[in-house]
């Protein structure tokens, strides 16, 4: 393998990952440990931690925060465990105006991993269509992030907000909601927050 085919097939994978990459993913590009001590020694790479490194001259982005939580989150396989969820997916999806000051992740009820402070960890089975792909990190779609959130101690306030933006942003359709399956608990508030939009729509 040239050294021009190892870079493309690094930059593609990084691409995807907003610049981020493993140590296992480089060396199914072609990249022994000895290159990626190279490369790291030589600054092309920045290593983030142990075996997690991101290309040095990738631009920045502002949701590289999320796919260092779901490289975090990665088992023995390299698969991502957490998904982006209830707050913080509200935020990411510009649902209502709440100010999340903790991630929240999803991951599968026998993760084991501790998180560090300002991280709060979900169990719960998502479903492939619950879930959203983004460059390098996943997030529970708009019903599913609101259906979490009733369940949760946020305000009936910040769910029928969150609930009046999908509307209005067209990624929700108040029929849909109301036929959504979803546990009592959430439909008793989501219901709430529908009847309250029924009566007073959104002059938007």
């Amino acid at each position: 393998m040239t050294i021009d085919d190892r870079r493309q097939k690094l930059n593609v994978v990084a691409s995807g990952q907003q610049g981020y990459f493993t140590a296992k993913q480089a060396l199914a590009c072609g990249y022994s440990h000895r290159l990626q001590h190279y490369h790291k020694e030589k600054g092309h790479w920045d290593e983030i931690e142990r075996g997690f490194f991101r290309l040095s001259y990738f631009p920045p982005s502002p949701n590289e925060y999320f796919v260092r939580w779901s490289f975090w989150s990665r088992n023995r396989k390299d698969e991502p465990q957490g998904v982006i969820s209830h707050d913080t997916a509200l935020a990411l999806h510009e649902l209502s105006d709440i100010l999340p000051s903790k991630i929240h992740l999803t991951v599968p009820p026998l993760f084991r991993k501790k998180p560090a402070g300002g991280c709060v960890l979900h169990g719960q089975i998502l479903r492939p269509e619950e879930i959203e792909k983004r460059e390098g990190f996943l997030v529970t779609t708009p019903l599913k992030t609101i259906i979490d959130a009733a369940q949760s101690d946020i305000s009936a306030e910040h769910i029928e907000s969150a609930l009046r933006d999908a509307f209005t942003k067209g990624v929700l359709f108040p029929a849909n909601v109301a036929k959504a399956k979803m546990p009592p608990a959430a439909m008793q508030k989501i219901a709430v927050a529908l009847d309250n939009i029924k009566k007073t729509p959104s002059p938007y």
